[in-house]
């Protein structure tokens, strides 16, 4: 669900967790919609020539939910002005069940709004497996 009306963030504070399992038709029409045609992230052989145990999810994948699991939260009128950097630590394979979590870690009133900073990471069963730093502007 969608947050409609302004966030009020504030340092410590934890996002709501989004779990996702991940199948291997989830990663075939994901890469399908973003045009990833590799064939590591539909393909367990081809993905274990790359160190993987099985497909796995492409950059796409995991930016666009650590975008839901911000969207989620601070809502439609939260402009985002840095994504990133992107760190993978491992891989997130089919049968896994993939957690995007996030923290405020910084909360500040400009001259534009508040601009938030958030770390954001993702865990399956094996750890954590991705990392994110996210900027924002809230009203």
């Amino acid at each position: 669900m969608t947050n409609s009306g302004p966030v009020v963030a504030v340092v410590g504070e934890y996002l709501p967790e989004i779990s996702i399992p991940i199948t291997l038709q989830r990663l075939v029409m994901e890469a399908g919609a973003n045009r990833d045609f590799s064939l590591m992230h539909h393909d367990g052989s081809i993905a274990r020539t790359a160190g993987a145990s099985d497909a796995f999810a492409n950059t796409f994948f995991l930016m666009g939910m650590f975008e839901r699991l911000v969207r989620d939260w601070a809502g439609p009128q939260a402009r985002f002005t840095k994504m990133g950097p992107l760190k993978m630590l491992n891989f997130n394979i089919v049968g896994d069940t993939m957690v995007f979590k996030g923290v405020v870690e910084l909360v500040e009133t400009t001259l534009k709004g508040r601009r938030l900073v958030l770390e954001l990471w993702c865990e399956s069963e094996r750890g954590q497996t991705t990392t994110c730093v996210v900027e924002l502007l809230t009203p």
